[in-house]
């Protein structure tokens, strides 16, 4: 009984910490402020999968994991690319 109930906790927090970031992303029209706002809402998704029984296989967990984590990796390189370019 408490598992769901602390995923449901991690899930608002994952999309409120989205929030967060499009705000940033709206006032500053910075694209690391919309990567990671897109991490983060996929990060939540993810975590609301879970709740969901899917069977055997969990491997569609990781998948979403990876290309969250890839999203905020993409985001700091392009950031550090293009300040290294200035």
């Amino acid at each position: 009984m408490l598992k769901p109930m602390l995923t449901g906790a991690i899930i608002l927090n994952s999309w409120a910490i989205a929030l967060f970031f499009v705000r940033f992303w709206k006032k500053t029209h910075d694209g690391l402020f919309g990567w990671f706002a897109a991490a983060f809402l996929l990060l939540g998704a993810e975590r609301l999968s879970i709740l969901v029984p899917a069977g055997e296989s969990h491997f569609h967990f990781y998948v979403i994991r990876l290309v969250a984590f890839l999203l905020i990796l993409f985001a700091i390189w392009q950031k550090n690319k293009r300040r290294r370019l200035s």
